[in-house]
């Protein structure tokens, strides 16, 4: 069993059952999907660089990413529909929690000058999304393969109704929350 999983059941659902005062067992908010995502816009004209994501993305996730390809043309950006623009990936289960312990212990302390991530990034109906500056702060990634500086986004999808539960239940699983 993973080991945020396994504070979750033992830690975080008491604490958020008696604070919130749930009734209910399923009633209490759980992380439901994470989905990574890695925009690449110069790969149209750089095969490379989109097969070095690839496969950055699929060492961070420990999952198979999915390319994604543009929707429609746009000629500012000299793109055309179908045209790989990034990488997804959407984790469940137990390789979630194994990557959002990753990211809470390893990760992101490893950002230059981190004090804490935003507290106020929330969606309105629950879910978190966080920027990734620089992959390289993730130990998965062979940073003599990567070029440039590359970043990716993380959108945590929990089953809490309103921001401040789900804020309640990061913050239960170790989530660095700057102090407002």
């Amino acid at each position: 069993m993973a080991r945020l999983l396994e504070k979750y059941r033992e830690e975080v659902v008491p604490k958020l059952e008696k604070d919130f005062e749930l009734t209910n067992p399923m009633q209490v908010p759980r992380v439901q999907k994470i989905t990574c995502n890695m925009g690449i816009g110069e790969a149209a004209r750089n095969a490379k660089l989109l097969d070095m994501s690839l496969e950055q993305m699929r060492n961070i996730t420990a999952q198979k990413p999915v390319l994604r390809r543009a929707r429609r043309s746009i000629a500012a950006f000299k793109l055309r529909e179908g045209m790989p623009v990034g990488t997804k990936v959407t984790i469940r289960r137990t390789r979630m929690y194994e990557f959002l312990d990753r990211l809470i212990c390893i990760a992101l302390p490893r950002v230059r000058d981190f004090r804490g991530i935003s507290p106020t990034s929330f969606d309105g109906r629950g879910n978190y999304t966080l920027g990734v500056k620089d992959i390289l702060i993730f130990p998965e990634v062979d940073y003599q393969k990567v070029e440039g500086t590359v970043g990716m986004n993380v959108t945590i999808t929990t089953s809490a109704p309103t921001d401040d539960l789900a804020r309640a239940l990061l913050a239960g699983l170790g989530m660095p929350f700057k102090s407002r």
